[in-house]
């Protein structure tokens, strides 16, 4: 007689699913932040190449005139309109207002996410990029254009306070924030377009009202670049053993995680 496998159960024990890949922590996404490689090269060419300019700016013959010649171009073309837009970008990102604006989105990931790594992370980012402009303001000390020269004053700020422009690197350094906390998400994108266009738009604003030079505005992009690279290298570096001895942060929320260790 012919041997014959026992029969199979119908209804074996069924195999447990594999298991998830693990989200990282939500309240600590902001732990390790993104930097290239060779980040303190890249420190120091950024900001070799701003107090290049600035002082080239400065210094050279001709080269305050040749480009305030942009700004009187666009103050003989004002409108109503782009008027009001210019001066609401000159209050909003204003030192008073972006400072509250930086404590805000802080407090809102420190309290309401439970997120102070985020939070501290956050505010760091977007601090560096706007007091990269008072450190290269110190050094520089470039007048501001005359607003006498131009056709329609709108803002008749003066002093050496021109280069690089504040309004500009605290846009820039809010756009990096922005796009730190935004990565790797359903945001991505829409941070990336706005992380662009908003201080573009901040850097027209302060050619149109006249209170700044063409190259007072491309040098805060390259001085808020270097410094957000200089506080995600250090941050890097030195936020796990800072942050863990710092007791009021445990109330909110994780101050470690191990989903985002180097």
């Amino acid at each position: 007689m012919p041997h014959t496998a026992p029969a199979r159960p119908l209804h074996g024990p069924r195999s447990s699913p594999p298991p998830e890949t693990e989200q990282p922590n939500r309240s600590t996404r902001l732990a390790v932040l993104p930097q290239p490689r060779f980040w303190f090269l890249w420190v120091v060419l950024l900001s070799a190449a701003v107090l290049s300019l600035g002082l080239a700016a400065k210094d050279l013959p001709g080269f305050g005139p040749g480009e305030f010649a942009l700004d009187q171009a666009l103050s003989r073309h004002h409108s109503t309109a782009l008027t009001a837009v210019a001066m609401t970008l000159n209050y909003l990102f204003s030192p008073l207002a972006g400072c509250l604006l930086i404590a805000a989105v802080a407090l809102y990931l420190l309290v309401v996410r439970k997120s102070p790594v985020n939070a501290l992370a956050f505010g760091g980012v977007a601090a560096a990029g706007w007091l990269s402009s008072q450190f290269f303001k110190v050094l520089v000390e470039r007048q501001r254009p005359n607003p006498a020269l131009l056709f329609d004053p709108l803002a008749p700020e003066t002093g050496s306070n021109s280069f690089p422009s504040g309004h500009v690197a605290l846009a820039a350094g809010l756009a990096w924030a922005l796009f730190f906390l935004a990565r790797n998400t359903r945001w991505t994108n829409l941070a990336i377009i706005a992380g662009i266009a908003a201080p573009v738009i901040v850097a027209w604003s302060r050619l149109y009202i006249g209170v700044h030079y063409p190259s007072d505005v491309l040098a805060s992009f390259l001085a808020a670049s270097a410094m957000v690279l200089l506080f995600a290298g250090l941050w890097n570096r030195y936020q796990e053993r800072i942050l863990p001895r710092i007791p009021l942060l445990g109330r909110f929320g994780p101050v470690a995680s191990p989903d985002n260790s180097r």
